[in-house]
């Protein structure tokens, strides 16, 4: 894919020929659509649900973890935008879609929160997010409001100026739980966000209401639910990427397996997310009805070393309608900011330590 070597198996060697994941392929193409109020940068896709019974197409789906643009990333986006990714950023192009979370406020102003943690970056962000073929975004997440309204006024405002898909962010509740869909030869995904973690004395200022800019919040199980099963009308696979979990633990928490099986009979086929800094497992769930990543970790980040927090990397999946057929991980290093792609014993090594991170799940590692 992209010239870039892959590493590792999750229990099934995904079909990913020339179809499926080429060097500029679909994900360049895609048609897209946003919920309410959002700028569509081409024709809507039809919101009626599929009638013919011919199998769908396999397509390649991929999902990094964390970005942000501070310390050193922040560095490699000053310089050049479009290499500030790095060179994962040819895994990424590869696929037919790929997703991340950009866990900034995209902002030049504002007052930072009352919080250990603020991370602002200009819009110029957005560019290095295209040039590395990262096609939506969520930015449902602990950092997306940090320097307060102002730089949520901000940020909505560069999301309209560049047309940059983005999921999980709106004026209202109505845009931060809508779907952006996607078309890739003929399939419609659906991609959400909402995030599980939000300071105990931010929660009502972050998370949009009728009447409220915020975030999509997944505290609201029941809205984040009543969300999925809209975009089941309206897609032929669901996808909801959460910020979720705790930090450094590298076992999914209650609050994360609670809301999966909720998610999966409202219609989400796959379920991925990252916060914890850390990777976490990831498998199919009883039946192999929907794929699960409880943690993506981080990914373009300003974390230094070797230990577990500079451990990362792209989860590829290939997908037919609402079934996952294979699933593959990519294993990275973060170094001065970027991912690095492994390969050899590293990767190796890398990959045996992912899928043993399943064991604490209760996830399945081949698909039913």
């Amino acid at each position: 894919m992209a010239g870039v070597a892959l590493a590792g198996l999750l229990g099934f060697t995904a079909a990913c020929g020339p179809d499926a994941a080429g060097p500029g392929g679909a994900a360049r193409a895609v048609n897209a659509t946003g919920g309410p109020n959002r700028p569509s940068p081409v024709a809507a896709t039809s919101p009626v649900a599929p009638t013919s019974t011919a199998p769908a197409p396999p397509i390649t789906l991929a999902f990094a973890g964390d970005i942000h643009f501070e310390g050193a990333p922040g560095q490699r986006l000053a310089a050049d935008p479009s290499t500030a990714v790095g060179p994962m950023s040819g895994v990424l192009s590869g696929a037919d879609l790929a997703m991340a979370n950009l866990e900034t406020a995209i902002t030049t102003r504002g007052t930072p929160q009352a919080k250990a943690y603020t991370f602002r970056a200009p819009p110029t962000a957005f560019a290095a997010l295209r040039s590395a073929g990262i096609d939506v975004v969520t930015m449902a997440n602990n950092h997306g409001l940090d320097f307060g309204r102002q730089g949520l006024t901000d940020t909505l405002s560069a999301i309209r100026t560049t047309r940059f898909p983005v999921v999980g962010i709106g004026a209202d509740e109505a845009v931060a739980y809508a779907p952006r869909v996607f078309t890739v030869r003929g399939q419609r995904i659906a991609v959400l966000g909402a995030t599980q973690v939000l300071d105990d004395q931010l929660v009502a200022s972050w998370t949009a209401g009728p009447k409220q800019a915020g975030l999509a919040s997944a505290k609201r199980v029941d809205r984040l639910v009543e969300a999925v099963r809209a975009a089941r009308q309206r897609a032929d696979t669901v996808v909801i990427y959460l910020h979720w979990g705790m930090e450094r633990n590298q076992c999914p928490i209650a609050d994360q397996r609670a809301l999966v099986p909720r998610l999966q009979a409202a219609g989400a086929d796959i379920i991925v997310g990252s916060h914890a800094h850390v990777e976490l497992g990831a498998g199919w769930t009883a039946g192999g009805r929907a794929f699960v990543d409880y943690g993506l970790g981080n990914f373009v980040f300003y974390a230094s070393g070797s230990g577990p927090v500079t451990s990362t990397g792209v989860l590829l999946l290939t997908v037919r309608g609402r079934r996952t057929v294979g699933a593959r991980w990519v294993p990275a290093r973060i170094v001065d900011g970027a991912p690095q792609p492994l390969s050899g014993a590293d990767a190796t090594a890398a990959d045996s330590t992912w899928n043993g991170q399943r064991g604490c799940t209760g996830l399945a590692g081949t698909p039913a």
